[in-house]
């Protein structure tokens, strides 16, 4: 029988971190108050516990979920913790504890909680990972390609196949300032690491040129008589725009054309 404990966790904010209160929560047969990240963590009128993330109990966990529950239980899980979902650690604990005692069968209750807010968190992350496959907009640094994003939700991991395959042959990195974290990409090697700040350097001259290239496409394909703002706003949603060279106010820089022949 477990008991419900007055005690919080804390772990390093890691998915394998969270694998490990998983771990603990089952071992010890509680239920603690809050599972919270060390960054997360301020004034707590709870006893505190921290979880280190040890990487054979973490997988011990994710194993266990595609075989005593589903795979489809251990995308809903992955999909979730990505998401900005408040308190997700302690509903995927319910999901897990419910889904371990059940079986497949739990993934069948889609209408019941806490099934019903993870699936639609993980939705909600998933949609935006595909809403960014589209508006991340490279700019050329010193020879490597960057990009900076504001996403609600920890979409690195979801974006990292589509834009490794699709710029094998380049290097490039993604930062995600909102979570402090980048993808990072080199030919054969790929990795999302924390990073509290990036310093890019300004857009040289070339760049500032095919800036305005791209701005003067993006307007020249506009048909003013049939602008419509809002199915704009609905299919390019405005938080967006502030990282789209499309929509920067840049100071223009002079176009390169041509020689005339």
């Amino acid at each position: 029988m477990r008991r419900w404990a007055n005690i919080v966790y804390l772990y390093d904010g890691s998915f394998y971190g969270f694998l490990c209160c998983v771990f603990q929560a089952f071992a010890q047969k509680e239920d603690p108050q809050m599972i919270l990240s060390q960054d997360e963590a301020q004034s707590l009128l709870f006893e505190t516990r921290l979880i280190e993330t040890q990487p054979e109990q973490a997988e011990r966990v994710r194993n266990a979920v595609p075989v005593k529950i589903g795979s489809e239980a251990l995308e809903l899980l992955q999909c979730a913790f990505l998401s900005d979902l408040p308190e997700k650690e302690l509903l995927l604990l319910a999901f897990l504890r419910q889904g371990f005692a059940q079986g497949p069968a739990v993934m069948k209750g889609i209408a019941k909680e806490p099934l019903r807010s993870l699936w639609q968190a993980a939705q909600r992350a998933k949609h935006e990972a595909h809403l960014f496959t589209g508006f991340v907009r490279f700019s050329d640094c010193n020879g490597a390609l960057t990009a900076v994003i504001h996403p609600k939700n920890q979409v690195l991991p979801l974006l990292a196949d589509h834009f490794c395959q699709r710029f094998n042959a380049e290097t490039f990195m993604i930062y995600d300032k909102t979570h402090q974290m980048a993808l990072t990409h080199r030919p054969g090697q790929a990795q999302i690491i924390p990073l509290e700040e990036a310093e890019l350097p300004g857009p040289g001259q070339e760049e500032r040129q095919i800036r305005a290239l791209w701005r003067q496409f993006y307007q020249t394909l506009s048909i003013q008589n049939r602008e419509n703002p809002q199915a704009r706003r609905s299919h390019m949603p405005q938080r967006y725009w502030g990282d789209m060279t499309e929509f920067q106010s840049e100071p223009s820089a002079p176009l390169f054309l041509p020689p005339s022949r």
